[in-house]
């Protein structure tokens, strides 16, 4: 069976977070995070990012909603890219568990700059207008793009000049930290963010994501935030228990790792087909192209994937942690035959 390379959602569980599951399922233990293992994960979580609140939930989204919604007023607003997950994907979610607004900035890489934010902050103390007060970041971007570490802190810089909350989508976190190659901690929580989506869903979990605060006073009210939104689960337990296997040996880097060096093995065979036009720079585990229309159905027979824009042709090709050196070969060879004849 061909993996295919629609998404890294699209990956299965890691067999050592499977084993983490089922020994956590062993006996009983206190519910609603009280248990022994989600105190030990916490801190170890809390110790790779230099401190922080930690709060466990099941998916990227309600990481993303809870996270921002403790932070903002229903009259306020959040800055963000045009192509951010919480504003294309999220299906207006912000907007109705929050009652805020969005304020999406075009971007050509999915990163948003100190100068695209400040034109944004307009109406400030005007009655009529929703009122900024966060920006959010995605990192790596939704076109595998990474902010460096001082563009992160150039941003944070921005936000604290003008009174704004800095929250980060990172449900590729780990894929960012692998790119970079510096500590978790230095582009996070010490580089400014405020509160943080710490993804592990798409790296080989089950389904779980970890919401961060650098402050324990903005986060005193996200446990009643996380119950409303339905999101505090009874056995807590089971999601520790997933991230305690990704940070066993440093397995969320090593498998962000593998799965960037798997998007870089796919771009050095593609990037001279002839009639594939390479759009974004590979830094994270996401290949994007531009290819001829009647190819994609045809390639899509045998190895799925997303269109980016159906307009142009843009194509996203994802790869995982257990995407292989052969999956990578196979699929280039399939693009060179139906797109390079």
């Amino acid at each position: 069976m061909n993996r295919h390379f629609a998404s890294d959602n699209w990956a299965g569980v890691h067999p050592q977070v499977l084993a983490a599951v089922n020994r956590a399922a062993e006996g009983h233990a206190p519910s609603y995070g009280e248990d022994p293992l989600t105190v030990s994960v916490t801190a170890s979580i809390r110790k790779l990012l230099g401190g922080g609140q930690v709060f466990f939930v099941f998916n990227g989204t309600a990481a993303n909603v809870l996270g921002l919604s403790t932070l903002i007023e229903p009259w306020q607003s959040v800055i963000c890219s045009d192509v951010a997950h919480v504003n294309v994907d999220e299906c207006g979610a912000l907007e109705r568990f929050s009652g805020s607004r969005l304020v999406p900035i075009p971007t050509t890489d999915g990163k948003l700059t100190p100068a695209l934010i400040e034109e944004r902050l307009t109406g400030m103390g005007d009655v009529h207008r929703s009122q900024p007060r966060a920006v959010s970041i995605t990192q790596a971007t939704e076109y595998g793009t990474i902010y460096s570490l001082d563009e992160i802190k150039a941003i944070a810089e921005l936000c604290r000049r003008h009174n704004l909350l800095l929250h980060m989508d990172g449900a590729r976190l780990a894929n960012a930290a692998a790119s970079l190659g510096v500590p978790l901690a230095d582009f996070t929580l010490k580089a400014g963010v405020d509160v943080l989506s710490f993804g592990g869903t798409k790296n080989g979990l089950m389904g779980a994501e970890a919401v961060v605060f650098a402050d324990v006073d903005r986060s005193r009210h996200f446990g009643f935030v996380r119950k409303q939104g339905m999101q505090l689960a009874s056995k807590t337990r089971f999601l520790a228990a997933q991230f305690g296997a990704l940070l066993e040996d440093d397995l969320w880097l090593s498998s962000a790792r593998h799965a960037n060096a798997m998007a870089a093995r796919l771009h050095e065979k593609v990037r001279g087909i002839r009639k594939v036009k390479i759009t974004q720079a590979v830094q994270a585990n996401a290949v994007f192209a531009i290819i001829p229309h009647d190819a994609i159905a045809e390639l899509r027979q045998e190895f799925w994937f997303y269109v980016w824009n159906e307009a142009t042709g843009e194509v996203r090709w994802m790869t995982s942690f257990d995407t292989t050196e052969a999956d990578v070969d196979r699929f280039a060879t399939a693009i060179q035959r139906v797109v390079g004849r």
